[in-house]
């Protein structure tokens, strides 16, 4: 839990300020093929320059006030991209953001071999809500418990096999008296109060349940450790690939793979061998599994149906 809070090992590329500037006053007269919002009223400055995944992102959220469905923005190869003599490989220190301020953000979208792929805009009021570690708590809890099997059980008095016939006389024996020997003092007896099966799932809010899901991305998001790929194509099945991709990413234990569909054969056969990397696909994200694994892995499809699910109304 300590690392769902933790603002540290963010990177960033050195960018020049005029630079920066001159970069940015160029999307402040969109061209009708640049669709990031059609109500884009006012250019980005350079206060509006926030970072994510050690690239510069621009806070647009008054971007999206009347089209939160559109979460992404699908840059050309031409036309979009932040220029590559912008970007240099020395750190730079990055300016701390205020978490839970449900502004949107803009990062790369990269593959398995770190190509540029364009930007993708994380929606606000998903990717970025304020923490709350007892929501984590009680979400993780409804999740632990729901999965239990509750198929645990015992024997009554009524089910366990023996004689029901009194063992001797009630009086003149000297013993103590007995009415059967299959109760719960004799070996091979029955069980009593024992555990019958039963569910063992507790009741949990559905709003809670989204909130709970909305502020482990946003904790990944803050870390640092959500990567978004372009798609999750790998050339075959060799586990060999998933080796050397997961081997480039700095400071990365575990990764989880999440996909906006039935996961691909080579995908599964390339991560089946691995006890570090898992893979998911879109509808199956939960919050305990995003807590399991310090980085998260989701295709440009899989955020988009993540926030739908997100914004769609909750059915009474």
């Amino acid at each position: 839990m300590a690392n769902l809070l933790s603002h540290a090992r963010r990177r960033a590329f050195s960018i020049n300020r005029s630079q920066t500037l001159a970069f940015l006053r160029s999307f402040s007269s969109p061209s009708p093929s640049q669709t990031l919002a059609s109500s884009f009223r006012r250019p980005w400055t350079l206060e509006d320059t926030r970072f994510v995944n050690g690239v510069p992102s621009f806070k647009v959220a008054s971007l999206f006030g009347a089209y939160k469905k559109f979460c992404t923005y699908e840059a050309r190869e031409s036309e979009g991209v932040i220029p590559s003599e912008l970007l240099t490989s020395k750190n730079a220190t990055a300016p701390n953001r205020n978490i839970g301020e449900y502004a949107d953000l803009v990062t790369r979208v990269t593959n398995f071999q770190n190509e540029d792929k364009g930007l993708i805009v994380l929606a606000g009021d998903v990717f970025d809500v304020p923490i709350r570690k007892d929501i984590i708590h009680r979400v993780v809890r409804w999740q632990l418990a729901k999965r239990q099997q509750g198929t645990h059980s015992t024997k009554t008095i009524s089910e366990v096999s023996g004689t029901g016939k009194k063992p001797y006389n009630q009086k003149g024996t000297g013993r103590a008296r007995h009415g059967t020997l299959r109760g719960p003092q004799f070996r091979g007896g029955a069980v009593m109060h024992g555990p019958k099966p039963r569910s063992h799932a507790i009741k949990l809010n559905k709003k809670v349940r989204r909130l709970g899901l909305k502020i482990a991305l946003t904790a990944r998001a803050a870390e640092g450790k959500l990567l978004v790929f372009e798609d999750l194509e790998v050339p075959n099945h060799k586990t060999k690939n998933i080796v050397n991709y997961v081997s480039q990413m700095e400071e990365t234990k575990k990764v989880l793979l999440v996909d906006s569909g039935p996961i691909s054969d080579n995908l599964k056969l390339a991560t089946g061998n691995l006890h570090y990397v898992n893979v998911l696909p879109s509808i199956g994200l939960n919050v305990y599994s995003i807590l399991q694994h310090d980085t998260l892995v989701m295709t440009r499809d899989a955020v988009d149906r993540i926030v739908t699910r997100m914004h769609t109304p909750i059915k009474r």
